[in-house]
């Protein structure tokens, strides 16, 4: 069959499937239009998130057919008109349909008859969905990134006040060593750091073009996949239809991120819950709460709610991974389903970064307490043991004695008198003493700490410039990533007032 008479003889079915002003889909014959599975398979409704993409994702298809002379002109420029009048209309307007697609190519016909069929030549709602999701989810994972970026904008302004800011640091939650809130905050922006790498590589993967592969075995139509590609601002196609139209490793692959980056939001809720706790910062009260009957109270419920969205993102990719690790090729109904656990966790961790954001730029660092609670617990004592080694003492024998020491109050005295115990000599035949008077200083123990990653403040402005250097960098990626995507979109509009 010549591509002339399958073009013919799919119109003259799209025709005998048209609406005749009932509401009634195109795509289901009779045998299939009715029944109570009919609302159990509908996503309509849970496809407005996706129904400008859609709209997008139409017009591109609809003026590389144009352009490969698949339809004529004029009739490329009645459905591209029916399209801007479908947008304004929106997507409550839609008819009843089985999802998003179905529901405007109904649409389409209804308002400029059979002709409007045209526009579903050379593909199936296979690659059309596949395609509209990463088109959509494009745009929701570079605002996800914006809120990382953001995050690490505000971690850092905060290490760069509180370069010597003392603050006691801990390991099992009792007292280890002391630090820096600048050394606590850069710790956090290099994980952060990471959660946007790994989403920029996100979505390299998920910027392809899946259109063109229709059911999954491609088309007899003489279509041109890198046009629609490029109309849509994507980086290239994805080579095998089957592929194209069936794979939703790009969804687990961004879910799992997200995921990964609510983890890290996780750890800086509960760090700041406690140090709230303890006195070492207030919130602003625009991230926190009273009680409803308790108004002394003053609860950090947002970050509260930040450290649940980890539970919810871990589940949503447990409950794609599930979907997805069961299916043949090509496409499945399963993947419907799969799609919501991405949409759900891209929200609420966007909400949940922003707000992160927000809780750590408007904190205010108590330094008086900080300082005062910095020396607790003898957490200089690793200082001092490892005075004594560079001394000349095996550092286990420094550590027995400084345990023993740690044990009869951790001051002084109770150095030496552990020198007197385990080494049988005065604690001044092997250090200076005024060396261990300075060891036992939280603010001198933190400044000798000056190794690379330290908390000491000579170490600390390498990690700062490292940290501004690579938000630099992730910022301007970000900005030309936008720009690209915009640039696309001005042009294919461009292109579709040719016709219209």
């Amino acid at each position: 069959m010549t591509e002339e008479s399958a073009h013919d003889d799919l119109s003259e079915l799209e025709s005998a499937v048209a609406t005749d002003g009932s509401g009634e889909g195109v795509v289901r014959r009779d045998r299939f239009s009715g029944g109570p599975a009919r609302s159990f398979l509908s996503s309509l409704e849970a496809d407005r998130r996706i129904f400008e993409a859609d709209l997008e994702v139409d017009r591109a298809h609809v003026l590389m057919l144009a352009e490969q002379g698949i339809v004529e002109d004029d009739v490329a420029g009645e459905i591209l008109t029916a399209l801007d009048a479908i947008e304004v209309d929106g997507h409550g307007s839609l008819p009843d349909g089985e999802d998003v697609h179905e529901a405007i190519e109904t649409a389409v016909i209804q308002r400029i008859g059979a002709e409007g069929g045209k526009m579903h030549t050379a593909r199936s709602r296979n690659d059309e969905v596949a395609a509209c999701i990463r088109y959509r989810l494009r745009e929701d994972v570079l605002e996800a990134i914006e809120t990382t970026l953001a995050l690490r904008e505000a971690l850092v302004v905060v290490a760069e006040a509180n370069a010597e800011t003392i603050m006691p640091g801990y390991t099992h939650l009792q007292p280890a060593q002391p630090i820096t809130v600048a050394h606590w905050a850069c710790s956090y922006e290099g994980a952060v750091r990471r959660d946007t790498e790994r989403l920029l590589e996100a979505y390299a993967r998920i910027n392809q073009s899946p259109l063109g592969g229709a059911a999954f075995a491609g088309t007899t139509f003489d279509i041109d996949r890198e046009r629609t590609a490029e109309l849509l601002g994507f980086e290239n196609v994805v080579e095998n239809s089957m592929d194209a139209s069936s794979s939703r490793d790009f969804l687990l692959e961004t879910t799992q991120a997200l995921s990964t980056h609510a983890t890290t939001l996780s750890g800086l809720a509960e760090d700041l819950i406690i140090f709230a706790n303890r006195g070492f910062v207030d919130l602003a009260d625009d991230y926190s709460s009273t009680s409803s009957i308790m108004p002394q109270k003053k609860n950090p419920d947002t970050l509260e709610l930040v450290r649940a969205v980890a539970g919810d993102a871990a589940g949503s990719v447990q409950g794609l991974t599930t979907t997805l690790k069961g299916l043949p090729r090509a496409y499945n109904r399963d993947l419907q389903r799969a799609t919501t656990h991405a949409w759900d966790t891209v929200d609420a961790v966007t909400d949940a970064s922003e707000v992160a954001a927000g809780a750590v730029a408007t904190a205010d660092w108590n330094e008086e307490t900080l300082a005062a609670e910095a020396g607790a617990g003898f957490s200089t004592a690793t200082g001092v043991a490892d005075l004594l080694a560079a001394n000349g003492l095996p550092f286990r024998t420094a550590h027995e004695m400084v345990a023993i020491a740690a044990a009869n109050g951790g001051d002084y005295e109770a150095i030496e008198s552990a020198a007197q115990e385990v080494l049988g000599e005065p604690l001044e035949s092997f250090v200076d003493p005024a060396a261990v008077e300075a060891a036992l200083d939280p603010v001198e123990s933190v400044a000798s700490r000056d190794s690379q990653g330290g908390p000491a403040p000579d170490a600390i402005g390498p990690q700062l410039e490292a940290a501004r250097e690579a938000l630099s960098t992730d910022e301007e990626s970000l900005a030309e990533t936008s720009d690209s995507l915009e640039a696309a979109h001005e042009a294919l509009r461009e292109e579709v007032n040719g016709y219209v």
